[in-house]
């Protein structure tokens, strides 16, 4: 073999393998996640560093790869198929092959294995490994792709300047490759997650209560008025400590002569005790604090942000008319995201819905339709303007008494427990699905 096809074949392989690696850089830092980067950078991969300014400059560095790309299929065109022709040729002479046979014969062969060799080695086997090993490609390339995109800066610059002029032409603007993701991605992301193993159900559910924590109101989870502890503020010091042996709260809305309509804040027992313990007595006006006031329709997010902003536990949520819609804790909002809260003064608190046999079930009046719309594939009707399932027996029976119940096709519930008109509990059992059909 003479040194000039040595030198030939020598720049095929080396064709072919810049090729790979054009085509790996590509994939690689188009699949590769910016987040990952990120950390990677705050453990101290200096390479992460090189990789995030080749992602965050995404446009330029892949018409780096198309460049390379390009311009190594073109010489292994040029150089791959006359070099296998070259070799062929003496082989066929040997068995006395015709000229113009011999030449078909090797162009055709050298035609398929330099096609073969670029597709698989060049194209198909670094794209496959670049998008199942992203990052640690990416990392493996990030330096050599930069040189070389800094080498080649006029070309690319040029090739870029006259691709944006043709678009312009049709009136296409170029954008920018963002990366970040909408709440809906973000929950498929999660669940994605979840399915391969990389967080837990734990994990899971505490972030889905995160997005979900600002689609519901104040409404929908406050202590509604009628089950409001409340202290008067004429009441004596036997009268206050006989409250806060029955009701162990941390926190009272004060009242102006019992009227729940008329809060004139809210008293902080441990501050009390505290007094009472050091032989100090004051009236209840003196331990009253400011109690911040929210509608009832007001985002748990800008609750949680009220009670902040005034450093408080607690909040006053009044309906449309401006009475007295009920309370609302800062333990009920940290529930809605953490999941129950319980503490040794909660032994005897149930659950809002407690399974019984028979496809029954125990059901507290303050359970929101949509929990159980949500829970037991059920449909209320008509429920337009009450939110609870005690509200919903309400609306269609309002002089319902314990032990009386409401049938549908697919469900029906009787009142169990109720305190003047307001339902504490029901049972709710669900019909067969041929009944319901």
């Amino acid at each position: 073999m003479d040194t000039i096809l040595f030198i030939n074949l020598f720049l095929v392989v080396l064709l072919i393998v810049l090729t790979a690696f054009f085509v790996g850089s590509e994939f690689a830092v188009v699949k590769v996640r910016m987040s990952r980067l990120d950390q990677m950078i705050q453990e101290g991969n200096k390479s992460a560093v090189l990789a995030k300014k080749i992602a965050g400059d995404l446009d330029y560095y892949l018409s780096a790869c198309q460049l390379g790309i390009t311009v190594t299929a073109l010489g292994l065109g040029a150089l791959g198929e006359p070099t296998v022709e070259k070799i062929l040729h003496p082989v066929f002479d040997e068995f006395g092959v015709s000229a113009a046979v011999s030449t078909l014969l090797s162009f055709g062969i050298a035609f398929v294995s330099v096609t073969f060799l670029h597709v698989v080695i060049g194209e198909l086997a670094p794209k496959t490994l670049a998008i199942q090993y992203a990052e640690k490609m990416t990392l493996l390339f990030a330096r050599p792709l930069y040189i070389f995109g800094k080498i080649l800066y006029p070309f690319i610059w040029l090739l870029n300047g006259s691709a944006r002029f043709f678009l312009g032409l049709f009136g296409v603007k170029p954008a920018g490759h963002e990366q970040a993701h909408s709440e809906d991605e973000l929950k498929i992301i999660m669940a994605q997650s979840f399915q391969s193993g990389e967080i837990n159900q734990t994990e899971l559910a505490l972030m889905q209560n995160v997005f979900a924590f600002d689609e519901h109101i104040v409404k929908d989870l406050m202590v509604p008025r009628m089950r409001m502890a409340t202290i008067s503020e004429r009441l004596s010091k036997d009268e206050l400590m006989e409250i806060f042996m029955d009701n162990p709260f941390t926190r009272y809305p004060v009242t102006e002569e019992n009227d729940k309509d008329r809060i004139l804040g809210y008293v902080n027992v441990k501050e009390m005790l505290t007094d009472f313990a050091n032989g100090n007595h004051h009236p209840v006006t003196h331990y009253v604090k400011d109690l911040p006031v929210v509608s009832e329709v007001t985002s748990l997010q800008d609750t949680l942000r009220k009670m902040k902003k005034t450093r408080s536990h607690i909040v006053l949520v009044v309906d449309e008319y401006g009475g007295t819609a009920g309370i609302v804790a800062m333990e009920d909002l940290l529930e809605e995201i953490v999941g129950e809260i319980r503490d040794e003064f909660d032994t005897d608190e149930v659950e809002e819905i407690q399974e019984l046999p028979n496809n029954e079930y125990l059901v507290a009046g303050t359970v929101l339709l949509e929990d159980l719309e949500a829970r037991f594939g059920m449909t209320f009707t008509n429920d337009e303007d009450v939110d609870t399932i005690g509200g919903w027996i309400q609306m269609h029976n309002i002089d319902l008494q314990p032990g009386e119940h409401i049938d549908t096709e697919a469900f029906s519930v009787e009142v169990i427990e109720m305190e003047n008109y307001q339902i504490n509990q029901i049972k709710l059992w669900l019909h067969p699905l041929e009944q319901a059909e």
